[in-house]
């Protein structure tokens, strides 16, 4: 099974900003450990700070993996772009937030990639990522 995992703007900071909300650990730590946790999935993890190069990387493994798990970070609220790549490509998708994105400002309450996504996990930490990986796992 191959699952990519793709973190929009920011996220090259996790362990470093606001962690209080986003917890002091560094997503390649994170990773490492839900290599550990599912051996027989074979993962790829791309992060961008540059909207373009999401839904380039979107395009490239959208035809080809078994899921998606997807944080758009603040392109989420923004970004026409992401959900309509999302809507092009065969690979499903699942929105995961670290953060509980409703509970926040009144602009994070609209996403573009909700609607497009099999699913959407939010406010659960680096968790989510996990609950997704596991999703697809069971899907399959």
């Amino acid at each position: 099974m191959r699952i990519a995992i793709i973190n929009g703007p920011n996220l090259n900071l996790l362990g470093k900003r606001e962690t209080d909300i986003y917890g002091n650990k560094p997503f390649e730590v994170y990773l490492d450990e839900l290599k550990k946790q599912f051996p027989d999935v074979a993962f790829t993890y791309f992060q961008s700070n540059i909207e373009g190069e999401l839904v380039d990387e979107l395009q490239r493994v959208g035809f080809e993996f078994d899921g998606i798990v997807l944080n758009p970070a603040a392109y989420t609220h923004t970004s026409v772009a992401i959900g309509d790549a999302i809507a092009a490509i065969k690979t499903p998708v699942i929105e995961v937030h670290i953060s509980n994105v409703h509970a926040r400002e009144d602009f994070r309450k609209l996403s573009h990639v909700s609607g497009k996504s099999v699913g959407s996990i939010f406010g659960l930490g680096m968790k989510g990522y996990e609950f997704a990986v596991r999703w697809f796992i069971d899907k399959n």
